[in-house]
């Protein structure tokens, strides 16, 4: 059987559970919607119509008889637990090495050669939270013009500036800046522009935020898409992730809500290839601010949205849902989490209530997809025949 369409969406950061390598990463005991589900009770009805509360046991999200579904987890095969780590493996990319990391912010090298081209000093140079570094900073930010430079515990270089003090393609021209340096053993994953607006006390990001990715390498899934000809729609970041390799029509978005009505939108607009989505609130908004009922609240506005999708598919298309990695915000950290992710399929004309179990990476997702239209990727197994 091959799809006509497929819908891929990634609920950004929503892990199902600990990978046996998790202390490793610091990341013992996270479960980020099993935990959630222990600390607050979730009414996920279409989820687990689809099979989500059958891929384990999650105290307070029971299981139903017979899912509509397919649904199983898969585990990352690549080190990391980063956005672009996720992305690429789901796209057939397997890193051998981990995207560096500094959890004492850059060196004094890079920091001089990125102040020295942009012109400017800079203030921070440390891990910290996006929120939490502008309320420390940003004071300071506003009396001297200084652009903020801060990391995380992902591959990041992060930049933050009001977009009175520091105009958002002033930004975006230091962000070019610091990509251009970044290279060799400090290639990290992402440059990322974090523009802000509003007065001391009260300062918000704004939605003019920017990620400047290293390029995946050559034969990645939407790379085989493009030589086949096969149209690949997306929605939010994935743009930005696979600088627009092998991607046509694509939209950015503000939330998840806006990302929802994306998604249904390019489902009208198209009537073959694949759409590609990531809702990202969930690890933004959420994860990384330890906020469990925010995260709650997104999993819910996100299952109610679910019928209005499934309305939308025809008799040969298909929806695969998953995740790049976790997020766990009932832990101390606010930094992503070593776990396995769902893997969720429905289509109107696939048999139901198959469990995928454990799949070695999420190429598998990848090579699935590749199959369906054609083509072959480096990595991954296809259950694309589990769905016949």
């Amino acid at each position: 059987m091959s799809f006509r369409r497929i819908v891929w969406v990634v609920i950004d950061s929503l892990g199902i559970g600990e990978m046996p390598d998790a202390a490793a990463y610091g990341d013992a005991g996270s479960d980020t919607l099993g935990n959630i589900a222990r600390a607050r009770p979730l009414d996920l009805p279409n989820l687990r119509r689809l099979g989500i509360a059958n891929i384990r046991p999650f105290e307070g999200l029971p299981p139903v008889e017979r899912p509509i579904g397919w649904y199983g987890r898969a585990a990352l095969a690549s080190p990391g637990k980063d956005t672009t780590t996720g992305h690429w493996e789901m796209a057939g990319i397997i890193l051998e090495r981990a995207f560096p990391v500094y959890p004492h912010g850059f060196p004094r090298e890079i920091m001089d050669q990125f102040e020295r081209r942009a012109g400017r000093a800079s203030l921070g140079n440390l891990p910290a939270s996006g929120t939490e570094i502008i309320e420390r900073l940003g004071v300071e930010h506003l009396r001297t013009g200084s652009p903020i430079v801060y990391t995380s515990a992902d591959s990041v270089f992060q930049i933050a500036a009001h977009e009175e003090v520091i105009p958002v393609p002033e930004l975006y021209r230091l962000c070019e800046i610091a990509r251009d340096i970044l290279r060799g053993p400090h290639e990290v994953g992402r440059v990322i522009a974090r523009p802000f607006a509003g007065a001391p006390g009260a300062f918000q990001r704004t939605s003019n935020r920017h990620d400047y990715a290293v390029p995946p390498p050559a034969g990645m899934l939407l790379d085989k898409l493009a030589e086949r000809g096969v149209t690949v729609a997306s929605v939010g970041k994935i743009y930005d992730i696979f600088l627009g390799r092998g991607i046509g029509p694509h939209a950015k978005t503000r939330n998840n809500a806006e990302g929802m009505i994306r998604t249904l939108e390019m489902l009208d607009a198209i009537e073959e290839g694949l759409v590609f989505t990531n809702l990202v609130d969930f690890d933004m908004l959420y994860g990384h601010r330890n906020d469990v009922e925010g995260y709650a609240r997104a999993l819910e506005e996100t299952d109610a949205w679910v019928p209005r999708l499934l309305e939308k598919l025809g008799p040969r298309d298909l929806v695969l849902f998953t995740a790049d990695h976790g997020c766990d915000p009932t832990t101390p950290s606010t930094d992503h989490s070593r776990e396995y992710v769902p893997v969720l399929a429905y289509g109107p004309g696939v048999k139901p209530g198959v469990n995928l179990g454990t799949r070695a990476t999420l190429a598998d997702m990848g090579q699935t997809l590749a199959e369906n239209f054609g083509a072959r990727l480096a990595n991954g197994a296809s259950f694309l025949a589990s769905l016949a």
